[in-house]
């Protein structure tokens, strides 16, 4: 994942994810990447290294596997369909467990939260997903405490959004953690998004978590 030195992020992609939930956070995290002295380098990457069909029709040819990624800072795991077979996958689950043990921040986008639940990584945390989704994911875990108004929830370690468009607040609010509230305001004019509110836009901490500027 680059040899720049600076912020390593992937975006995971499967069959099945949803359109936005991958371009959202791919889009504001790359620009971010133009404005950043950290210099992040974002890249997207699937199970197999292999070409992968979105919800929508939307074709992506990603830039590693899953194997080759090496280590991040960020991992962005969107929601979509394709997320309801990725549950009851155990290896799938465990590379999860693994990815979440040595990745600084594991962010959920949508129903990207269901593999995390099931992975037993939002167990006993505050966390959000896709209105329509929010069953599901007490079924997975019932530990899981859901906060049914917030856009995106920042429990330190791991954030969820909710639905679908949620995911560029999510992405907009982490460039204003890991770096500073002022160049997320500059990729947020650069993109020209209005948002829900300012500023970052309805997101609630959890136990572990904070809304303001914190190192990776």
């Amino acid at each position: 994942m680059g040899s720049n030195g600076g912020l390593r992020i992937g975006i995971f992609v499967f069959d099945g994810a949803e359109e936005l939930d991958v371009v959202g956070p791919f889009e504001v995290l790359s620009v971010w990447a133009d404005h950043s002295a950290l210099r992040p380098a974002v890249s997207t990457f699937s199970w197999d290294g292999n070409g992968v069909r979105l919800a929508r029709g939307l074709r992506v040819v990603p830039s590693h596997a899953a194997d080759d990624v090496g280590p991040l800072h960020l991992l962005v795991y969107p929601g979509g369909i394709g997320t309801r077979e990725l549950v009851d996958q155990p290896h799938h689950l465990d590379w999860l467990r693994a990815m979440r043990r040595r990745t600084a921040v594991v962010a959920g986008v949508c129903t990207g939260a269901l593999p995390l639940a099931a992975a037993g990584l939002l167990a006993g945390r505050v966390a959000t997903t896709h209105r329509d989704s929010f069953d599901e994911l007490v079924k997975l875990d019932p530990s899981v405490m859901i906060d049914t108004e917030a856009r995106f929830v920042d429990d330190g370690d791991v954030v969820t959004s909710a639905g679908v468009a949620a995911g560029i607040d999510m992405a907009l609010h982490l460039v204003s953690r890991l770096e500073t509230p002022a160049v997320a305001q500059a990729v947020r004019r650069v993109i020209e998004y209005e948002g829900a509110g300012a500023p970052w836009f309805g997101g609630t901490p959890g136990p572990g978590g904070m809304l303001g500027q914190q190192s990776i």
